[in-house]
């Protein structure tokens, strides 16, 4: 509840700040995630997950810092997660899909000169983001069966009997973004996603190694500006 109430308090800061200066504005935007789990099991040995698809949503405030320059803090729900394929974790190996959610706080600096009717849009910048939920199912070893993904910085063997997939509550990246603005305040953008922080839970008393799982990805989105 306390996490719920300081993200609520961010999207509503956002709004009455981008309406109340000069030049500011307000908008929302949503789209489509293509997202990877990428690093290292235990062993050191590179992860083989591939592309799951997931969605966005969200809303931004937009605050003038120079000519064309605009600095972009903003709240998203975001689906994140791998297909997985021979995905060595606590204490399984196991292919399937999984879903991560996270409510995520991007704060990017935006570059938006003059393009014929519009404007480019160039910007970059970190997030941090907090895991809320998501599942995952199991297709091999079969037969299939699907679990809740939990959030803890350290899980233990007890733990693990119920899901087999526990990750750290906090994530944090960066983001770089490219799109264009219409002179109706319509938008699209392309934006890239590299995960800097390890998401994988430690497990208590047993060997983690050289596990290190980050989220990666990238996706399309529009947008509309207030």
């Amino acid at each position: 509840m306390k996490i719920k109430s300081i993200l609520v308090s961010i999207a509503v800061l956002i709004s009455a700040v981008s309406m109340a200066q000069g030049n500011s504005s307000f908008g929302i935007r949503a789209g489509v995630n293509f997202q990877n789990i990428n690093g290292k099991d235990n062993d050191g040995n590179k992860l083989e997950n591939t592309l799951t698809t997931g969605f966005n949503a969200g809303i931004n405030g937009e605050l003038p810092v120079g000519a064309d320059f605009y600095l972009q803090p903003g709240v998203l729900f975001s689906i994140k997660g791998a297909k997985l394929k021979n995905y060595g974790y606590m204490g399984r190996v196991m292919n399937g899909t999984l879903k991560l959610s996270y409510v995520e706080i991007p704060i990017n600096l935006i570059y938006k000169p003059v393009l014929g009717n519009g404007r480019m849009l160039l910007g970059f910048g970190p997030y941090i983001a907090f895991g809320i939920g998501g599942e995952g199912e199991v297709t091999n070893p079969s037969p299939t069966t699907d679990y809740n993904v939990e959030y803890k910085k350290d899980a233990t063997t007890a733990d693990i009997t119920s899901t087999p997939f526990y990750y750290k509550p906090m994530d944090a990246g960066a983001n770089i973004l490219v799109g264009y603005e219409f002179g109706s305040n319509l938008s699209f953008q392309l934006n890239s996603q590299l995960g800097l922080s390890k998401i994988n839970s430690k497990l208590n008393g047993s060997h983690t190694g050289e596990a290190a799982h980050r989220n990666t990805g990238f996706g399309l989105s529009i947008g509309y500006r207030f």
